[in-house]
């Protein structure tokens, strides 16, 4: 194979780890236990959760009221996206210092 042939097969590659990269951040994967949905992206990176009423009071599930739910479900979806902001600026920093702030595509 060429030089010209690799390069080539390189910038397909990179086109393709583009095009599944963005499929992924677009795709939608949700689990459900207990009364409580939570749901991510293809890259793993949190979006949303939903409480029932009956998660949270099995025996009477008419006494919870939707905006204490929708207040517990912001609470909770704030600090899942701050815990996991926080990990990715220490993970590109941990990264920056070891690859001596060299840009490496796929790794951060």
């Amino acid at each position: 194979m060429n030089m010209m042939q690799m390069m080539q097969k390189a910038q397909s590659i990179q086109k393709k780890l583009q095009e599944t990269q963005a499929e992924l951040a677009e795709a939608e994967y949700e689990s459900s236990t207990g009364g409580v949905v939570a749901v991510c992206d293809g890259q793993g990176k949190f979006k949303s959760i939903k409480i029932s009423k009956e998660a949270l009071n099995p025996e009477n599930p008419d006494s919870v009221d939707d905006d204490t739910i929708e207040m517990l479900e912001d609470v909770i979806s704030t600090a899942i996206k701050q815990a996991s902001e926080k990990a990715v600026a220490e993970m590109e920093s941990k990264m920056k210092a070891i690859t001596g702030g060299i840009s490496i595509p796929g790794l951060f």
